[in-house]
């Protein structure tokens, strides 16, 4: 993608921050996954088994294709934009890969509408895997920059979201059924297919060559084995306790919330995440616990050791991903505040903070 994204950035204004760039990326994944929910709530609309849920829209798929396109290539162009402005530092790179770590949420997001959770596809159970095959990949090559020093990005990176927004076009002129078919010799499904690929790509290709490229470093940035692993500490309690929920709850809550389960699920993955960056990126020592997983934690053994209703296990899920989507927001505005005010700049904007702007945000001077 490179040779078209050198010639996109050269459109881009040089008085535009590169960080808009990253951010209006963001936002245009975040819009299909909205535009998803409300067309596609429950993961029915593409389920023929399901015949009282009506199909998405084809202009939603189109909408999508075009979205995930524009998201796609900002998301190339930002570091070639600051480059390009003398603009590149720590900031950009924590606004670029932490923004990333909550899209890994989205993107699977959107491609289970696509298959449906019925006829030819797989259960939201395990689809909750597939979103974890996603999660891993990505924090697993973070991990490996915290250990040795290099963020190593395969261009099957690139091919993946080609594939997806080529998925979209596809959906938008031959609609939800061309997805419908059973894989010859294999005699599998296409979700079976589909899922079979995810694990393939994160523990066959992916998981081995980043332990790999770990253990055999000569030159690791953590004294010990076990100060090289504290990252996965919490990334391994976040899947056994989600996971624990979904397979082991009463009223079978993800059946009956999926998007909610997943959000929820994919926000505290971003935190851990943004919090393994910070800590990658300052050469500091990575938390072995994160307190996000405390009151999920109580919320679980809550619901699999209490008496409980549908209704309110549900409410229950609705108010932990209401609650750690704005922790999550807050942790973000927190962490860009306070680089800002150390590097002296404005996240939004190239202009180069003065005196007055830098005791004002300090709170040293009243307005």
């Amino acid at each position: 993608m490179h040779p078209f994204w050198n010639f996109t950035v050269k459109i881009v204004p040089k008085w535009l921050a590169p960080n808009v760039l990253t951010f209006a990326g963001f936002l245009f994944t975040v819009g299909n996954g909205l535009l998803l929910t409300i067309y596609d709530k429950d993961f029915c609309g593409s389920s023929d088994d399901y015949k009282w849920c009506p199909p998405v829209p084809a202009w939603v798929w189109l909408a999508c294709a075009v979205s995930h396109f524009l998201a796609h290539t900002l998301d190339g162009i930002d570091g070639k934009h600051a480059r390009r402005t003398n603009s590149s530092g720590p900031l950009g790179e924590l606004m670029d890969h932490g923004l990333d770590s909550w899209t890994a949420l989205f993107i699977p997001f959107c491609i289970y509408s696509i298959f449906g959770r019925a006829d030819f596809s797989e259960s939201p159970l395990r689809m909750l895997f597939i979103f974890w095959t996603i999660f891993l990949t990505f924090y697993l090559s973070h991990w490996e920059k915290y250990n040795t020093g290099i963020l190593y990005l395969p261009w099957s990176y690139d091919a993946s979201q080609i594939a997806l927004f080529s998925m979209y076009l596809i959906t938008y002129f031959g609609s939800y059924k061309y997805w419908k078919f059973v894989v010859p010799v294999l005699n599998i499904t296409s979700g079976r297919l589909f899922e079979l690929i995810s694990y393939v790509g994160s523990f066959v290709v992916s998981a081995p060559v980043t332990v790999y490229n770990v253990y055999s470093c000569k030159h690791l940035k953590q004294p010990t084995f076990w100060e090289s692993f504290r990252p996965l500490v919490p990334l391994i309690v976040l899947f056994s306790t989600t996971s624990g929920w979904a397979a082991f709850s009463p009223n079978n809550v993800i059946d009956r919330e999926p998007r909610t389960f997943y959000f929820m699920v994919g926000t505290v993955f971003a935190n851990i995440a943004c919090r393994l960056i910070v800590s990658q990126m300052s050469s500091t020592r990575c938390e072995a616990v994160n307190w996000f997983l405390l009151p999920l934690a109580v919320t679980v053994m809550a619901v699999t050791t209490l008496p409980m209703s549908e209704r309110q296990e549900v409410l229950l899920l609705r108010m932990n991903s209401l609650l750690f989507c704005l922790l999550h927001i807050h942790y973000g505005v927190c962490v860009v505040r306070q680089m800002c005010e150390h590097f002296r700049i404005n996240c939004f904007s190239l202009k180069k903070r003065d005196d007055s702007e830098e005791a004002v945000s300090l709170g040293k001077v009243k307005i």
